[in-house]
């Protein structure tokens, strides 16, 4: 199995993984310099970098790579003593670099406007897989959209299934009105989607959200729902409320916290289950 093609193929399928490589070897060791082990979000692996209590530590460290998103450079000497009692009779040291393995971020933008134009130029920037979905043919087309992975027209409903989100998917709600807006969020705030986000301000949010409550869905499901979506930095135009939309994405998808958990929750946080019960 190709190290590299397996890599690409996690992914495109939504999944995470981690690639350590031997970097830097002094003495003998029980591998080669350049060996490579990719280690899968199931805890399954591809490659060896020898074997043995190096190789297994290394699994765990690829483990907690993944979970941070954090590149990680391991240190191991096998002295005599320690590599006997693993049955490796080498005495070398080594090093081993361990690199995340990200799935291809998705960027799902419901609604073809003047908005979604812009958001779906820069979210390809920025290497962003990119969908743009809308009920109107006019809108949603190559013409207007020739930057984009794929541009569906037709009914929300029908197209949700056809989408494959997961923990890597980014979906922004700006349709032409709060209607197909609540018909977007009713599927959205569920999916297993890293960011969920929606136009409007916060009165609409409110509303949109007492009413999906009123119908019976759980109001905790939009404490993580971005809204009024983007950050904070005062945008008007149709290209700046992108901007802002697209660093609320980056924000997220690097972990700033700092930058946009504390805006999400302060928006949407403890106070929203009971302003929308009220």
């Amino acid at each position: 199995m190709d190290i590299y093609e397996e890599a690409v193929r996690l992914r495109r399928s939504g999944r995470k993984g981690a690639l350590a490589t031997i970097v830097k070897v002094n003495g003998s060791i029980p591998s080669y310099p350049g060996a490579k082990i990719l280690v899968r979000d199931d805890g399954t692996f591809a490659g060896t970098i020898g074997g043995g209590c190096v190789e297994a530590e290394v699994w765990q460290a690829a483990r907690e790579v993944m979970e941070s998103g954090r590149p990680r450079l391991l240190s191991f000497s096998l002295a005599e003593d320690a590599a006997y009692d693993n049955g490796l009779i080498c005495g070398g040291q080594l090093e081993i670099y361990i690199e995340p393995v990200e799935p291809l971020p998705q960027a799902f933008i419901f609604g073809a406007g003047h908005i979604s134009r812009s958001l779906s130029r820069l979210c390809a920037m920025l290497g962003f897989s990119v969908t743009v979905i809308d009920d109107r043919e006019a809108y949603a087309n190559r013409e207007r959209f020739p930057e984009a992975d794929a541009v569906l027209a037709g009914n929300y409903e029908d197209i949700f299934p056809q989408l494959p989100v997961n923990s890597s998917s980014y979906l922004i709600i700006v349709t032409r009105g709060h209607r197909d807006d609540m018909r977007v969020l009713r599927w959205a705030a569920a999916a297993p989607a890293a960011y969920v986000a929606m136009i409007g301000s916060r009165r609409k949010v409110i509303s949109v959200v007492r009413e999906l409550v009123r119908e019976g869905m759980d109001p905790h499901l939009f404490r993580r729902v971005h809204a009024p979506m983007g950050l904070d930095i005062g945008a008007v135009t149709p290209e700046e409320i992108a901007v802002s939309v697209a660093a609320e994405m980056i924000a997220v998808r690097r972990r700033a916290q700092s930058n946009w958990r504390a805006l999400s929750m302060s928006v949407l946080g403890e106070s929203l289950p009971e302003a929308v019960l009220k």
